[in-house]
């Protein structure tokens, strides 16, 4: 009897940020995020900052594997939509945070009396910059991110390519892709 060279598929961590990552698929997460904001906020329905709030905290912990809407908008709709447009992870990362922080503090708030007008206020906060994000393409954490690096409370090394331009720039001096992670 011969043996059996089976592979093993490789182990990839479940916890971790992708880095690069596609700004096409960040766009409609970012649409998403909008819709299920202003569905909430519409309704008044708490239940729906569990969706919320987990989205947030999936992507930030364990970028598309765990976010439902991550994993449909990177592999369906994203490639059906545009090219890839690789950005730096960390910054992207960065903006999940500040989602995690504004969901998590509206949930907080929708179980104390009295405290909903700060549940909404912080979902209508998440939903003007995810708003800003799907349509514009502006993603505030990321400016956030930025300046952070450039006052030294970010270490370059966290973003190398965020930190140096000229990463992101080829011989002709326009943009390049980032190679896949």
């Amino acid at each position: 009897m011969g043996t059996s060279t089976a592979r093993i598929p490789s182990r990839q961590p479940i916890f971790g940020f992708p880095n690069p990552t596609n700004e096409v698929a960040s766009r409609i997460v970012a649409g998403v995020v909008v819709l299920m904001c202003a569905a909430a906020i519409a309704t008044q329905q708490g239940w729906l900052l569990i969706p919320i709030a987990y989205g947030f905290w999936a992507r930030l912990l364990a970028g598309p594997k765990l976010s439902p809407a991550s994993a449909i908008a990177s592999k369906l709709l994203a490639p059906r939509l545009a090219a890839p447009k690789l950005v730096p992870g960390p910054p992207k990362r960065f903006a999940q945070g500040i989602g995690a922080a504004l969901s998590s503090l509206a949930a907080i708030f929708w179980l104390i009396p009295g405290g909903h007008w700060v549940t909404w206020l912080a979902l209508g906060m998440l939903a003007a910059a995810a708003l800003l994000e799907a349509v514009a393409g502006f993603c505030l954490g990321c400016k956030m991110f930025g300046v952070l690096m450039r006052i030294g409370l970010v270490p370059e090394e966290v973003c190398a390519e965020c930190a140096d331009i000229t990463l992101r720039l080829g011989r002709s001096g326009e943009g390049r892709s980032l190679p896949p992670s």
